[in-house]
C-alpha cells in the first residue's frame, strides 16, 4: 500500500483539479455511481451521524447531506489539507470537514452510524489497520457503504480498460492538473487493489457481516456493503 505521505502530497498537489477531473474522465459516470451508494447510506426518516473518509472536497459528503435527515451530521475526513479547504468552501452547514486519516481516528468507540468511502480505500496505508479502526467507531447495526474504482474482467475490455487507464488519464490528466504522476498512480492503484473477494475476507477479517459488493458500469466501479452485528 502506498505510505500515506506520498498521498497527502499528491492529492495535496492536484486539489484545485479533482473535482473537475473526477468528472471527465468518468465520462460524468461517477455522479450515479455516487447517488445509488447514498441510497444506502442516507435515511430521511430518521437522524444518523455518518463519518464520510477520505472525503477529499466532500462531493460525496454533500450528496449524501441532501438525502440524510436534516438533523444528521455528516463528518468528513481526509489527510489532504488542500482538498479540505476547497471542501470547506461548498459543504452545507450539515457537514463538517477535518484533517484525520482512516488509521487512526480521534472518535470514541461505537459513535458513527454509518461510515463511507467513496474512492479512497486503495490509497490506504494499512488497510487491515483502517478496517479495524472503521469496525471501531461504529455503533452496532452500523454500516460500512465503500465505492471503489475496478477494473473488468473479460480481457478484451480489460485491454481497452488500460489503454485509456494507463495512456489516456495520465496525458489528459497531466494537461490539466499539471502532474502526469498522479494520473499515472491513480490508475495503477486500481489495477493493484484487492479484487472483490479478497477485499470481502478483509471485511469478515476485521469483523464485519453480511458484506456483499455490487458491480456498476461493466465493473468499471464497485460497492461493498458490510455491518457491524
Amino acid at each position: 500500500m502506498p505510505q500515506q505521505s506520498q498521498i497527502r502530497s499528491l492529492f495535496n498537489n492536484i486539489a484545485p483539479h479533482y473535482d473537475g477531473l473526477n468528472h471527465i474522465m468518468s465520462l460524468g459516470i461517477d455522479s450515479c455511481w455516487r447517488r445509488r451508494a447514498v441510497k444506502k447510506i442516507a435515511d430521511k426518516n430518521r437522524v444518523q451521524r455518518i463519518l464520510d473518509i477520505a472525503t477529499g472536497t466532500g462531493d460525496f459528503a454533500i450528496a449524501i447531506a441532501k438525502k440524510a435527515h436534516q438533523d444528521s451530521k455528516i463528518i468528513g475526513i481526509d489527510i489532504a489539507e488542500n482538498m479540505l479547504e476547497i471542501g470547506r468552501r461548498k459543504v452545507p452547514s450539515q457537514v463538517e470537514l477535518h484533517l484525520g486519516s482512516a488509521e487512526k481516528t480521534d472518535f470514541e468507540n461505537d459513535c458513527f452510524d454509518v461510515v463511507s468511502i467513496a474512492f479512497g480505500v486503495r490509497n490506504f496505508e494499512n488497510l487491515d489497520i483502517a478496517l479495524a479502526e472503521i469496525y471501531r467507531i461504529l455503533k452496532n447495526k452500523g454500516k460500512l457503504v465503500i465505492l471503489e474504482l475496478s477494473y473488468p474482467n473479460s480481457k478484451i475490455l480489460l485491454a481497452l480498460y488500460k489503454l485509456y487507464a494507463l495512456h489516456f488519464l495520465p496525458f489528459i490528466g497531466g494537461l490539466i492538473s499539471g502532474d502526469k504522476s498522479a494520473y499515472t498512480y491513480l490508475p495503477q492503484s486500481i489495477l493493484k487493489f484487492p479484487k472483490e473477494e479478497t477485499f470481502i475476507q478483509l471485511l469478515q477479517n476485521a469483523g464485519f457481516q453480511n458484506a456483499e459488493y455490487k458491480k456498476f458500469t461493466l465493473g468499471a466501479c464497485l460497492m461493498y456493503v458490510a455491518e457491524k452485528l
